[in-house]
């Protein structure tokens, strides 16, 4: 008999909810398979089962709320394990004679709840099944036109979206959810519960607005040097390091050199005291199906431009397949968020946690600009620092700023730099 017990997730996470049972009671399952999904504040974790055997109980519930260390699930040991070694050699034909004989009416009462479970597990994407369980449909009913048939988030949607389907999978099971509640006013609304994920965002935003004196300043950059360098060197960068040539790495090394000139924007405040981080741990923020997340790419002082590059890269791939480990998302000295990507031509980023400096990019757009006497249109981009004014002033903010479009207007100059 074997407890499963929720496992340490992190110094800061004491907590989790559970997402998704991946077996149910009766279900056997071999040593290190994967049991149960829990969601916690930052990622998703699989947790496993130390032993062979049968679920005998679960002990909480989907949506449950469950802490560090609690009993979540009982185990017992199949007929094969060490406990039964012992017997004598007569007896030992009996129960291994039914043991075969109960997984065999498995196999022939549930194939289809067999092929589901194996299916739902190794080709679709977490994001892919949780969107499926909230949306009430089968997974094994998706089409996907992956060539390894993986089920992705978009197949799910484009399946809610097919009228044969949806009166049969979508519309029953959402039915309570998606119901009607009559208000005050005697409109219809939609009442969505909000993920863990979506409340932690939620909570650590209003917080850090609350604690920290955040302020924000503008300024332009005009992008021409940039582009024309990255249109030059892209296909070359691409064969020498099997990644694409993006701006992110470009403003990254501008942050470090910027950070290093002015180091209380690399800082924290802890009490009463300054906390000087000389380490540049540089924070991207991702777009997920779950939300917003920033991965940390660590030591970009020390990264050359494919480096950096590369890891942006994995960190965005591995955020969107729900992949991230918790250490990826922690102990970040600044952050950069891009905006632009998907359209936006100023914003006033919100500051990352107890860091007191973010960058914000958007998207470029060509337009008119004085250049000496003449009037060009150029690509502009407009830049935003958002910084807590209890230890960064006015001056060094607008210093640090003009110091990043500086360097991504002179490229020669941030090579020097970096």
């Amino acid at each position: 008999m074997a407890e499963i017990r929720v496992p340490e997730l992190a110094e800061s996470i004491t907590e989790g909810t559970i997402a998704q049972w991946l077996k149910q009671p009766g279900d056997y399952v071999e040593k290190g398979e994967y049991i149960v999904e829990l969601e916690t504040d930052k990622v998703n974790v699989e947790v496993i089962s130390e032993e062979a055997g049968t679920i005998k109980e679960l002990q909480a519930a989907e949506g449950d709320t469950v802490e560090v260390g609690q009993v979540i699930a009982i185990v017992e040991a199949g007929a094969g394990s060490s406990a039964g070694t012992s017997a004598p050699a007569e007896t030992e034909a009996a129960p291994v004679q039914a043991e075969a004989k109960a997984k065999e009416d498995i196999v022939k009462e549930e194939p289809a709840q067999k092929q589901e479970e194996a299916a739902g597990r190794t080709v679709a994407s977490p994001a892919a099944r949780k969107l499926a369980r909230e949306k009430g449909i089968d997974l094994n009913a998706v089409k996907t036109v992956d060539p390894l048939g993986r089920v992705r988030v978009q197949d799910v949607e484009s399946h809610q979206n097919t009228p044969a389907s949806a009166p049969k999978q979508a519309a029953p099971q959402k039915q309570a959810a998606s119901a009607p509640k009559a208000q005050d006013s005697g409109k219809p609304v939609e009442r969505e519960r909000m993920s863990r994920r979506r409340q932690t965002i939620a909570k650590r935003l209003v917080e850090v607005q609350q604690t920290a004196a955040m302020l924000t300043t503008f300024n332009e950059i005009d992008m021409t040097n940039i582009m024309d360098l990255r249109k030059r060197k892209k296909d070359k960068f691409f064969d020498d390091h099997d990644v694409r040539l993006g701006f992110m790495s470009f403003f990254t090394k501008a942050v470090v050199a910027a950070l290093k000139k002015y180091p209380y924007v690399n800082a924290e405040i802890d009490g009463d005291e300054i906390v000087l981080k000389k380490f540049y741990d540089i924070g991207v923020a991702v777009s997920t199906d779950d939300g917003l997340v920033v991965p940390v790419v660590r030591d970009c002082d020390r990264k050359n431009f494919a480096e950096i590059e590369g890891s942006i890269m994995d960190m965005a791939l591995k955020a969107r397949d729900n992949k991230l480990a918790l250490g990826d998302l922690q102990g970040g000295s600044f952050t950069i968020t891009n905006g632009g990507v998907f359209g936006s031509l100023l914003s006033t980023p919100i500051l990352n946690g107890s860091q007191v400096g973010i960058l914000g990019m958007h998207t470029i757009q060509r337009r008119p600009v004085a250049i000496g006497d003449a009037v060009e249109i150029r690509p502009m981009m407009y830049v935003a620092l958002s910084y807590d004014h209890r230890i960064i002033d006015g001056k060094e903010a607008v210093g640090f700023l003009k110091m990043v479009k500086e360097l991504i207007e002179n490229p020669e100059d941030l090579l020097l730099e970096g």
